[in-house]
């Protein structure tokens, strides 16, 4: 399971993302303010990046959060992720050519990081762990998978 403080972070970054949603309506309601524009389009331009914020910010991330699994063995790694469509992805340690954690400004401030899996078939990642627990699991894999230690 994911550490409780990736939720936060989640929230935070998509609170940032919608940003870019805001700032456009909000000069469009500038534009309506000094212009002749009626207010009920005011607030229908306004009340859309409402509607995408409360769903980015405080809908989705628990669903994301409640349906991260991820459980690695000695023949796979199995990953199961999604808020509407679930996934499932079964990397085979065979096929792992590469490990490492990595952490971000924010993953860094609440003290998370995150596990990328490479293959030759692309990469896959375990987000929002703890730092021990992403070194245990980074570990873990990197010796079942007969992965150098590059650390």
């Amino acid at each position: 399971m994911l550490d409780p403080k990736a939720l936060r972070v989640w929230r935070i970054g998509a609170a940032l993302g919608t940003l870019f949603i805001w700032i456009p309506s909000a000069g469009a309601v500038i534009g309506m303010y000094f212009g002749d524009w009626l207010w009920p389009w005011a607030l229908l331009i306004l009340l859309f990046p409402l509607l995408i914020t409360v769903l980015q910010v405080f809908v989705i991330p628990p669903l994301e959060w409640r349906r991260w699994r991820y459980e690695v063995s000695e023949r796979e790694i199995d990953l199961q992720r999604g808020v509407f469509v679930m996934t499932r992805t079964l990397v085979p340690m065979s096929r792992v050519q590469h490990v490492d954690t990595q952490q971000g400004p924010l993953l860094r401030y609440y003290g998370l990081s995150a596990v990328t899996i490479t293959t030759a078939g692309g990469g896959h990642e375990i987000p929002g762990l703890s730092e021990d627990v992403a070194a245990d699991v980074r570990d873990r894999i990197a010796a079942l998978a007969g992965v150098a230690d590059d650390v």
